[in-house]
């Protein structure tokens, strides 16, 4: 398995089970069962999204929740939640223009 510890970028992780208890968690999330009930409840929520718009069959792969300076990367594997919670750093201008551009930023 790999060790969420490594993910560049992250502040915190949470790995639940299907049911929402916490498996292993790390970080700013270590322990935090308010943040796994909310992903739980947004996970749900997923599943009742217009049954038109969206296939019986079809689930998500990945959620991100993008905040100013932060954002949660929610994801589903082997039977688990995966829950990554990562700083956002910000670009400087020229860093802005090259993205725009589709340019590789250079730091």
């Amino acid at each position: 398995m790999l060790s969420m510890e490594r993910i560049p970028e992250q502040i915190g992780y949470l790995v639940l089970k299907e049911d929402g208890a916490v498996l292993t968690s790390g970080g700013e999330l270590e322990n935090d069962e308010r943040i796994a009930n909310i992903i739980m409840s947004l996970i749900t929520l997923t599943d009742t999204i217009d049954p038109k718009a969206f296939a019986s069959d079809e689930t998500f792969n990945k959620i991100s929740i993008t905040y100013e300076d932060h954002c949660y990367v929610i994801c589903l594997s082997n039977k688990k939640v995966h829950i990554v919670k990562k700083k956002i750093t910000a670009l400087t201008s020229s860093q802005e223009q090259q993205q725009q551009q589709h340019l590789p930023v250079i730091a």
